[in-house]
């Protein structure tokens, strides 16, 4: 059979480092991608680069296929590893294309004969029919210098697409009404930007994933894509802080208003509403109005609690100066007795 190699479809050499099979891959897959290349061949081309991407960037895969070839995985599953002897066994692929595993005693006969030689010639036989294609591959196979010439090509299996994953950046209140959105996204193989519409759910929270089916990675032997997995992000605000379904903001009041109460205006997702401020009400204090926090899943609403801190003005006038002093000298307050 025709054989695949992955490093030549990667443009590496035998001897290439992870990384550069990495960067070798990010480099071809730009250039061929179905999106980008429309020249024909290019989206098998890009389907072959992807197969021997998948083999060479793990080390375990690579060092079978270093051994075994494009059969491999083939060999693994009817064996369970290598059989007695294979190690030694010379394999030829196609023209200019042979591999050395030398010969192991009970295994292929030598010469130039061309059969089994000892051993389980049947076990043997089973092994080449399924590592090259059946029968039709088995039978076409010649002897040449103890090794065999595979006739047919063994068929890749079909292989779903992979699962790719992106973040999706919202506002607070993008999340807390949710609806329709249009997203753009840079495809990292192409660099081209695709645009999605997606439906929030009202309420959703940071972390949460939503998924979009088919538009991930392309799919091998006519297997669909993979799935567009997007990881939800909230940008901070600049207001509202969110503890569970719970929002808090900080409410400035003055000494005043705090000392004396007061009705305060305190932002919400809804807008602003009006809230009385108790008397003598102190920072840290909060305010609870019920109902105004973030939604949730189930269609409940949390809470949110307007955290009080008492400003005083950085500077004062002769007026106000005067009157401060005043209050210091007939107030009777001793917050640190």
């Amino acid at each position: 059979m025709a054989f695949k190699d992955y490093y030549q479809a990667l443009g590496v050499d035998k001897k290439a480092s992870q990384d550069d099979v990495q960067r070798a891959y990010k480099k071809l897959a730009r250039k061929l991608h179905p999106d980008v290349n429309k020249e024909p061949g290019a989206e098998d081309r890009f389907k072959e680069l992807g197969e021997a991407y998948e083999v060479l960037r793990d080390p375990e895969k690579r060092s079978k296929y270093d051994r075994f070839g494009h059969a491999w995985k083939q060999a693994e599953q009817r064996t369970g590893g290598a059989p007695p002897g294979w190690e030694n066994v010379r394999v030829e692929y196609g023209p200019g294309f042979e591999r050395d595993f030398g010969f192991g005693s009970g295994g292929f006969g030598g010469g130039g004969g061309g059969g089994f030689e000892g051993g389980d010639s049947e076990a043997f036989r089973s092994l080449f029919e399924d590592l090259f294609g059946g029968g039709g591959a088995f039978g076409g196979a010649a002897a040449r210098g103890g090794g065999f010439r595979a006739a047919g090509r063994p068929r890749a299996p079909a292989r779903r697409g992979a699962d790719s994953e992106a973040e999706l950046e919202l506002t607070l209140e993008e999340a807390a009404r949710g609806g329709k959105r249009k997203i753009t996204l840079a495809d990292p193989a192409s660099g081209e930007h695709q645009t999605f519409e997606v439906n929030l759910p009202p309420g959703i929270r940071p972390g949460k994933k939503l998924r979009l089916s088919g538009q991930g990675g392309a799919g091998l032997g006519g297997a669909g894509r993979g799935d567009l997995l997007l990881k939800v992000k909230l940008r901070p605000h600049s207001r509202f802080r969110l503890r569970g379904e719970d929002l808090h903001v900080d409410l400035k009041v003055t000494p005043w208003e705090a000392a004396l109460g007061s009705e305060v205006e305190v932002p919400t997702l809804d807008g602003d509403q009006r809230v009385k401020i108790p008397a003598g009400t102190s920072s840290g204090a909060k305010i609870r109005l019920r109902g105004k926090g973030f939604p949730s899943a189930g269609g409940n609403t949390g809470d949110l609690f307007a955290v009080v801190s008492v400003a005083v003005p950085k500077q004062l006038d002769d007026n106000e100066r005067e009157l401060y002093e005043e209050l210091a000298k007939v107030s009777k307050f001793r917050p640190r007795e």
